[in-house]
């Protein structure tokens, strides 16, 4: 009897040791930390985040929202992508209405520091979609690409797209008038200096942001708020209209001189704002530069890009390795002209001081200040060669701290127009004012929750696919947006119809589902409440 006690004793323990190893050898998902922007510049980004982490708690994932200073945000996500989560947004500038760009934000050529693709999400299968899609200039055979890449890209879930967000905006009715407002862009467009005309006292239009540039290095600079002041005084060979109209602008003629090349000749009558003639010297220059310096923001736009050759004087071929659908529309409205005087003896253009960043281009605008934080001004440049059907004298811009305060300049009159969108419960009182008046268009870029692919649990698929269940997207919209957007499905957002594909998964909210898909993929809830990953 004695005997048989002991060995039962020893059973016991036996396993409650291997008890105690297996709880030993079992790995806990990480606590994860989400970079969100501070309340002041984006409160519903911000309040996002926090209502993502109540969510994900529920489930046993550990989660760290950290606000940061948007620049900081930025740096941190994508030159250093250093974070396990990040909520950022992409706008909807004119040029995204074609879909290279959104696609190019999961191809694995953009992994690299820099690059539109700092998650690290790789599939075989859609970068080969991707090089098709490119190459093909039938819209409907392109499209039947993008729109299997799509289904790609949202099964897998490296991103999970929260909101598109409508464009609310005001101006001030008695001091400017003529604003066309263009969806994804809102009032703050590159044809604002040729659209608008003073009916008041001043010719300097006064725009009110909390938007700031991360930078005005044309080389560094990876944020659409440094890209909207640049394209004022840096001009292109080509312009979108608001139709998506490639028109020829520093550029005379555009034309296709083979599957492969593409002619286009300058124009006589540009000048520099140093003075100097812009040539095609120049214009070779500045697409040989961003390829030579390899700033990964443009790759997209000159990785299909073999050579410029210069013909003659006024005219010079980009020949492709590949003939490109999207060359013309894209990369030739894209690419700023930079002069070659300037900018070729700076070796590391990336790494300029503040100080040191030429910022003479041949655009509309002259550069003449930017005071970070506070204030930026633009002028007139005198002779430009449409200078004529430019009515305002400048363009000053005035920084507030957040979003309050840049409607209480609109308020006050300090302000002319807002750069940004007005939050929810600022629009209903900015009706009621009699000066301002307010307009809303689509927005076809979109606001995302990024993951870092390199990071356990992360990195599995099975994960991404249960937490997406996990993501109150309906309260987004209903709450934080007060109705004003829709929920986000895809990279290519619905008002973009031709492009979009309607039938990607969507992953509803329930954190029922979550669990449940996290216990088929072997994750389970330890004695504290907390996420473990599966044994191997």
């Amino acid at each position: 009897m004695v005997k048989r006690k002991m060995v039962i004793m020893l059973c016991l323990v036996f396993l409650l040791a291997m008890g105690l190893s297996l709880n030993a050898s079992a790995t806990r998902v990480p606590e994860f930390t989400i970079l969100t922007t501070t309340e002041g510049y984006d409160p519903i980004r911000y309040e996002a985040a926090f209502l993502i982490q109540d969510a994900w708690a529920a489930l046993g994932i550990k989660v760290d929202v950290q606000p940061l200073e948007f620049s900081t945000l930025i740096d941190r996500f994508y030159n250093e992508q250093d974070f396990d989560i990040a909520i950022v947004g992409w706008s909807g500038r004119v040029d995204r209405l074609d879909p290279q760009h959104f696609l190019g934000t999961l191809h694995s050529e953009q992994m690299d520091l820099g690059g539109n693709n700092p998650g690290g999400y790789y599939n075989e299968e859609y970068d080969e979609l991707f090089t098709k899609q490119a190459r093909e200039f039938d819209p409907d055979k392109r499209r039947e690409y993008v729109l299997e890449m799509q289904q790609i890209g949202m099964e897998e879930q490296p991103l999970s797209i929260l909101f598109y967000r409508d464009e609310v905006l005001a101006y001030n009715k008695n001091t400017f008038s003529g604003y066309v407002p263009m969806a994804g862009e809102g009032l703050y467009t590159e044809w604002l200096p040729f659209d608008v005309y003073p009916i008041g006292d001043s010719n300097t239009l006064t725009i009110g942001t909390s938007q700031e540039p991360d930078n005005i290095n044309p080389l560094d600079s990876t944020t659409v708020w440094g890209w909207k002041f640049m394209r004022l005084y840096y001009d292109k060979l080509v312009r979108l209209s608001p139709d998506i109209e490639p028109l020829p602008w520093a550029a005379e003629s555009v034309e296709e001189y083979d599957e492969r090349t593409i002619e286009v000749v300058i124009r006589d009558d540009m000048l520099f704002h140093d003075g100097e003639p812009v040539t095609v010297d120049d214009v070779k220059f500045s697409y040989d530069y961003m390829v030579e310096q390899d700033f990964a923001y443009f790759r997209p736009f000159y990785e299909p890009l073999e050579e410029v050759v210069i013909i003659d004087d006024q005219t010079l071929h980009f020949v492709l390795k590949e003939p490109t659908s999207f060359f013309i529309t894209v990369t030739l409205s894209q690419i700023p002209i930079l002069p070659k005087h300037l900018w070729e003896d700076i070796e590391h253009a990336d790494q300029l001081s503040p100080e040191d960043i030429p910022t003479v281009g041949s655009g509309p605008m002259k550069f003449d200040r930017f005071d970070r934080a506070e204030y930026k001004r633009l002028v007139k440049f005198e002779d430009y060669f449409k200078a004529d059907e430019i009515d305002i004298d400048a363009i000053e811009y005035i920084i507030y701290a957040d979003a309050e305060g840049t409607y209480t300049g609109m308020v006050t009159g300090e302000a002319d127009m807002t750069a940004w969108r007005l939050e929810p419960a600022q629009i209903t009182l900015a009706e009621q004012e009699d000066h301002l008046e307010v307009v809303s268009v689509p927005d076809f870029g979109y606001y995302h929750m990024t993951y870092n692919l390199r990071l356990p649990a992360l990195d599995d698929v099975n994960f991404r696919r249960a937490i997406a269940h996990a993501i109150p997207h309906e309260t987004f919209i209903d709450v934080l947006l007060d109705g004003r957007g829709e929920r986000g499905t895809s990279i290519i957002a619905p008002v973009n119809t031709f492009w979009h594909n309607p039938d990607v998964p969507v992953f509803e909210y329930s954190l029922e589902t979550a669990m449940h898909l996290l216990e088929e993929a072997g994750y389970w809830l330890d004695d504290d409440g907390r996420l473990n990953m599966p044994q191997n």
